[in-house]
């Protein structure tokens, strides 16, 4: 009765209840789906690298395997030293990574905090310089590779890396660099801390996300890249992850081992998921830092 009199149904409850689920439902339907659209072809290439070769081969399509085989990883390992093309791109990313930070972090700082003269024109063509895809200076680097007879060498691959990512690193180590309070750095100064000091005890520890993220992306570039690794690199020995799996052959000229280059490409992204895996809660703290100003 008093239901009544107050003007409500008894009935609204359950109604905005069930609106809810419904809603709820489709959400997290639309969820999974663009989860299974993005990690279809993923998911693809870890069955195959596990199928028998009659499976991978076979019409129509055997989506789920029954036959499960490890052969696959032991020809990588066993025919080639693919422990060495870990290690390759291990040093050569770590490296560069190490490299981009190192300048970067100092070149972004003085851009957000210090305004040295032509600041806005030095930002301009920092820019202008990420917008040139790698390849265009596959040419002119080649060049410089043979003069300087860096070929065959980490360096070959260091170098470039570096200053491809340098641009990167140092838009985004500003952006954080600007959104931090000037009152710890003017009370830094007050106590007597120069500006290297400042820059490595209080600036750098506050931005770990945004200089995290930022390796982390660096570090993936440098794993991934191919054409210079390819280019420069010809050595057995020295080549990287992309190049060797790349290179993997069959039996014959007319055979592509979907196999071994389905297991090369697994191996060498596991680093990478264990990378992220490790730093995920640093990644999206910088991600978000600048998300929200207050």
């Amino acid at each position: 009765m008093a239901t009544i009199l107050n003007g409500t149904s008894p009935t609204q409850p359950t109604r905005s209840k069930t609106s809810f689920s419904i809603g709820s439902v489709f959400f997290w339907a639309a969820v999974v789906a663009i989860a299974i659209f993005c990690l279809a072809p993923i998911l693809w290439q870890v069955l195959t690298s596990f199928k028998v070769n009659e499976d991978i081969s076979a019409v129509p399509n055997v989506y789920l395997p029954t036959r499960l085989t490890l052969n696959h990883y032991i020809e990588i390992f066993s025919r080639r030293p693919f422990w060495r093309y870990i290690l390759n791109s291990f040093v050569v990313s770590f490296i560069s990574t190490i490299a981009c930070l190192a300048i970067g972090s100092p070149a972004a700082y003085a851009l957000a905090r210090l305004r040295p003269l032509g600041g806005k024109i030095i930002q301009a063509g920092i820019l202008l310089i990420t917008l040139f895809p790698g390849i265009l200076l596959l040419q002119g680097l080649l060049e410089i590779i043979q003069v300087l007879r860096l070929g065959n060498n980490y360096l070959a691959l260091i170098i470039p890396y570096t200053a491809i990512n340098l641009p990167l690193t140092i838009l985004v180590m500003r952006s954080f660099y600007e959104q931090l309070p000037k009152d710890l750095e003017d009370a830094a100064r007050v106590d007597g801390y120069s500006t290297l000091q400042m820059l490595v005890q209080i600036v750098m520890p506050i931005t770990l996300p945004a200089l995290v993220t930022t390796g982390i992306l660096t570090f993936i570039f440098a794993w991934n890249e191919f054409i210079f690794a390819l280019t420069f690199i010809t050595e057995e020995t020295m080549k990287t992850i992309p190049v060797a799996s790349a290179q993997i052959g069959g039996a014959s000229v007319f055979e592509i081992p979907y196999g071994p280059i389905a297991a090369a490409t697994v191996v060498g992204t596991i680093p990478l998921v264990i990378l992220v895996l490790i730093f995920q809660r640093q990644i999206v703290q910088g991600l978000t830092a600048g998300a929200v100003k207050g």
